[in-house]
């Protein structure tokens, strides 16, 4: 999370409902988001300055596997984005032993609603990772995933901002696990809005795939 007050309260709350434990990784924020999040029931990760995504990614890797007793981890957007119910779906995927990384897609199914440009630039993002590790995606750039404990304490992640998505997945083409999607719908909410994240993320994208 970065600078993410106003909801993560009500983020963890609801995570809380059904998942025991919830590590919060605080990316530098300069508001209230880590004292907002603990009260709320999480466990809080900080980094002194803000790294990025990526960075943050792979700190609550690092710091879940500390636990023996981990299983599986789900990671889930701060700002209020992501189901609660696609997240425990993911997971249930994986402890059926279906598959050993559950990756969301919004492409699945009709309930996420995009703008044209964000449409086509995760389109195409999908279409480059599927030429560039041949994994068949329809959606590479999703932050609600799951991993089982072995695969997640593969993930080794070096780049800290939005090349990280791309790099996750050539990861995953080289560990090969058991993978499949899950249609997951993303809420693209006023909050998220007000702060430009729907704009801002499909110039990252874009920037990303340009430049790799």
């Amino acid at each position: 999370m970065f600078n993410e007050a106003p909801v993560i309260g009500s983020v963890v709350e609801e995570l809380l409902l059904t998942f025991r434990h919830v590590v919060c990784i605080d990316d530098g924020s300069t508001d209230a988001s880590a004292s907002v999040a603990r009260a709320a029931g999480a466990t809080v990760v900080q980094h002194p300055v803000n790294l990025g995504q990526g960075a943050a990614l792979q700190t609550g890797f690092e710091y879940v596997l500390q636990d023996p007793e981990t299983s599986s981890v789900v990671t889930f957007d701060a700002d209020g984005q992501h189901r609660v119910a696609d997240a425990v779906a993911m997971v249930r995927r994986i402890e059926s032993g279906e598959a050993d990384v559950v990756l969301g897609s919004r492409f699945l199914d009709g309930r996420t609603k995009l703008g044209v440009m964000k449409n086509l630039v995760l389109r195409m993002a999908a279409a480059q990772i599927r030429w560039s590790t041949g994994m068949n995606l329809t959606d590479a750039h999703n932050g609600l995933r799951a991993f089982d404990r072995q695969v997640t304490s593969n993930l080794h992640l070096t780049q800290n901002r939005m090349a990280h998505a791309s790099e996750l997945i050539h990861v995953l083409s080289v560990l090969k696990p058991r993978w499949t999607e899950h249609p997951v719908e993303i809420v693209y909410t006023d909050y998220s809005k007000s702060k430009g994240q729907p704009l801002l993320n499909s110039v990252n994208i874009l920037a990303d795939l340009l430049f790799r």
